[in-house]
């Protein structure tokens, strides 16, 4: 049953009751709204379809970043000392751009505004994580918040960018050994070195820059990563290379970092150097693909094996070198 009074000189309360759903209210600026609404509430009861919108009309889409990444995100994703996941960079973008909106409000375009918005400004992978994030988001809402959507998940009902085929850029003999000459030019005496564990472990640049002496067991040729991009530990094999360069280096009797630069150092003298090598388009994350081609073409390892050497999540992300697994499966068959 709807009951409709006057609240002061402006507003009118709406309430509804009805046995088996929640007791609702909500104010409005004339009795012809309160009206309107209380009858479509009672009609949606009455068939069943009743959705109670009034927490989802009272919490921003900013609150509810703020609580996900305050109780969800810090037990589910990664938690880096720097504090710099790439998860908190994510939600604060969307905070930042949507942030102001009721939940209740967030409807497929004004999410597909965002994604053609954005699109202008960054790449295609970039958007689609963050849309994958305001997904997530709005899950955690459903299931942990209790609180109802009713649009649904307006990210679903999207067209998600696709990922493309992404970089493949290799490195000829002739840029390589230009590298080479370069970097060991450089006055930081660690730029060589990172990039040759690069070429030979195939870890990321964060991963060999985190590194710790301690993580390191010469003896067995592995050396331990505590945190990886994915969030997995991990134990990296060492070729004897590896092992060579890693013995090769100097090492601070406390320990710490097997190579002691900050990211921003290691971008520059990188930079740097292949500008001086005269070498185009090319970028630091680009050894760990050098790196995993290399393996690939020798035909000893398989897609597993690969997996397991670069780190990766699913064996999805390691099809663009499949192609070498097919060269070689061909020569084996005769």
């Amino acid at each position: 049953m709807a009951t409709i009074r006057k609240r002061g000189d402006l507003q009118w309360e709406a309430q509804v009751r009805r046995k088996g759903f929640p007791h609702v209210q909500r104010t409005f600026n004339s009795r012809d709204d309160a009206e309107l609404w209380a009858k479509t509430t009672e009609s949606e009861m009455g068939r069943g379809v009743f959705l109670d919108r009034s927490e989802a009309e009272r919490t921003t889409i900013g609150d509810l970043i703020d609580s996900f990444c305050k109780e969800f995100a810090p037990v589910h994703y990664r938690v880096r000392e720097d504090k710099k996941e790439a998860w908190r960079f994510q939600s604060a973008k969307l905070k930042g751009e949507i942030g102001k909106y009721s939940i209740a409000a967030l409807d497929q375009k004004m999410v597909a505004k965002y994604r053609d918005d954005r699109q202008k400004d960054v790449s295609a992978s970039t958007v689609r994580k963050e849309l994958y994030l305001l997904s997530k988001i709005l899950g955690f809402a459903e299931t942990e918040c209790g609180i109802a959507l009713p649009r649904g998940n307006p990210v679903s009902k999207v067209r998600i960018p696709s990922e493309g085929d992404g970089r493949e850029r290799r490195l000829k003999t002739d840029e390589l050994k230009k590298l080479e000459e370069e970097c060991k030019a450089s006055r930081n005496i660690y730029l060589w070195p990172a990039v040759e564990l690069a070429l030979e472990t195939a870890m990321r640049q964060s991963e060999i820059l985190g590194l710790q002496w301690k993580d390191v067991n010469l003896d067995r040729r592995t050396a331990f990563l505590v945190q990886t991009k994915n969030g997995e530990a991990r134990a990296v094999p060492l070729s004897s290379r590896a092992v060579a360069i890693i013995k090769s280096l100097p090492r601070s009797i406390s320990g710490g970092a097997v190579i002691p630069l900050q990211r921003m150092t290691l971008y520059h003298v990188f930079h740097a150097a292949v500008v001086r090598a005269k070498i185009t388009d090319f970028t630091f994350h680009d050894l760990r693909h050098e790196a995993i081609s290399r393996l690939a073409e020798r035909g000893d390892f398989s897609v597993l094996e690969l997996a397991a050497v670069s780190g990766h999540k699913t064996l999805q992300m390691l099809k663009k070198y499949t192609h070498f697994q097919a060269e070689n499966l061909a020569k084996k068959m005769g």
